[in-house]
């Protein structure tokens, strides 16, 4: 795996936890009381596979490997250009839907309004990686067969 894939993987896997404790907190603040403390219970194993994640991606695997090429470049284009895509088209969702639910007479908070555009953003990143995963095919180092 070259350096664009394994970051590719860290953004899945830090999306996948970020939305693990997003899940947690709604749950804890709305609809179940815990009966440990939340912070160190999440925090701890968040935090081991960050740190343990940071040096896998950081580590080469010979010093002969480049950082990147043009085929890495393209990829890595190409997948922007998914994830600024699908970014628009959040937003045009995200703009019609709460209309379509409050209706014509009904106000939507204004406190919603950033949470949904953070919202966005942390859906494409995902986005991002997924588009280079699938530009490279999930195949093993660089890409190869």
């Amino acid at each position: 795996m070259n350096k664009t894939q394994k970051s590719a993987v860290f953004y899945l896997v830090m999306f996948l936890l970020w939305a693990v404790l997003i899940t947690y907190a709604f749950l804890t603040m709305f609809v179940i009381t815990p009966k440990v403390s939340p912070t160190w219970t999440l925090l701890v194993p968040f935090g081991v596979i960050f740190v343990t994640s940071i040096f896998w991606v950081r580590k080469k695997q010979s010093p002969a490997e480049v950082r990147s090429d043009e085929r890495d470049d393209l990829i890595k284009k190409r997948a922007v250009i998914a994830s600024f895509v699908s970014a628009w088209i959040l937003l045009v969702v995200a703009s019609v839907i709460p209309a379509v639910i409050v209706g014509d007479d009904g106000s939507v908070p204004v406190i919603l309004l950033p949470a949904i555009n953070i919202s966005i953003l942390m859906i494409t990143i995902p986005i991002y990686s997924i588009a280079v995963l699938i530009q490279y095919g999930w195949r093993g180092k660089d890409g190869e067969k």
